[in-house]
């Protein structure tokens, strides 16, 4: 066990099998925070029963690169810069301190997608839940890391997780396969997270409540 910059008490990873770090590492890369919101667009976008935006492919083409522009572009480019200015000490964001800046530039990408989303003639309602979910889970985000380095990969799949179970109670029993595939992910991921020992039991549970408190508030207002 060491003492972390917040003094925290974290495993060390040494002892762990190479294989499992290498798949922890790997699950952590693809499920990243900024990638995640992208896999539920085209979900979204190119999953019966929904095929949102119309019918065209031109339509959700379109607004499938919106998201990745907002949810994975800007946020990433944001972060490079941050670094490259010397603002933070790892693109990783280690530290809680390095988040700060990280969470406020993403919430404003955030914000600024749902805003645009939610004027869209034809953009449907559910999107608009889930951009507006991204948005506020993260602003709570932002508010826990002043507390504590709450994961972000737990808040993103949090998110994500709540609304696939916001659509079943919709869509009904054809969502229970994606329902359970999705909180397959979440569970490898979050435990990926501790066993790299990037973060407490109690950071990722936060990060997992976060992500739900957001989609609920999300619901409630813009639903």
């Amino acid at each position: 066990m060491v003492l972390d910059s917040d003094n925290e008490l974290r495993e060390t990873i040494d002892r762990q099998p190479k294989a499992q770090r290498i798949i922890a590492t790997l699950l952590s890369y693809i499920f990243h925070p900024i990638f995640v919101p992208i896999y539920v667009i085209y979900f979204l976008l190119y999953t019966e029963p929904f095929l949102f935006y119309g019918t065209t492919e031109d339509g959700r083409l379109m607004v499938l690169l919106q998201g990745i522009v907002n949810y994975t572009f800007f946020p990433l480019v944001s972060v490079l810069l941050l670094r490259g200015l010397k603002f933070i000490s790892s693109i990783k964001l280690k530290d809680r301190k390095d988040r700060i800046i990280p969470f406020i530039i993403c919430n404003i990408w955030y914000f600024w997608i749902w805003y645009v989303w939610r004027g869209l003639e034809g953009m449907p309602r559910e999107m608009v839940i889930f951009a507006m979910g991204v948005f506020m889970a993260s602003s709570i985000g932002l508010l826990l890391n002043i507390y504590m380095k709450v994961s972000m990969h737990s808040i993103a799949l949090g998110t994500a997780v709540s609304f696939l179970c916001l659509l079943g109670f919709e869509y009904g029993q054809g969502m229970g396969i994606y329902i359970i595939i999705a909180l397959l992910i979440a569970g490898l991921v979050c435990t990926a997270r501790l066993l790299l020992s990037d973060h407490t039991a109690r950071e990722v549970y936060f990060g997992l409540a976060a992500g739900l408190a957001g989609l609920l508030i999300a619901n409630m207002v813009a639903g």
